[in-house]
């Protein structure tokens, strides 16, 4: 899995393929982010030394869950729940 500081799987990601994105992990580290400027869990995350939110003692904050909302919430949660599991 090609996990996202947010945690969605950048390899099943379509807006990745699509918009042909390098992933959160090149793109923001380069001050590119495809969300249109700086993605906020990004730099929250990096700001803290951690490898993504579900690292973090307030996860899931509601800023994590406002950029969650819709159809991907459920799975980007679950996949920080089991990354952060192992």
């Amino acid at each position: 899995m090609n996990i996202s500081v947010c945690g969605l799987d950048c390899d099943v990601c379509n807006f990745k393929l699509e918009n042909k994105c390098e992933g959160c992990r090149i793109c923001a580290a380069k001050g590119e982010c495809v969300w249109n400027g700086r993605c906020d869990l990004y730099d929250c995350a990096i700001s803290k030394s951690l490898h993504d939110c579900g690292k973090c003692d307030k996860f899931p904050c509601g800023k994590l869950t406002k950029a969650l909302e819709g159809e991907n919430a459920l799975y980007a949660l679950d996949n920080l729940k089991a990354y952060n599991e192992l």
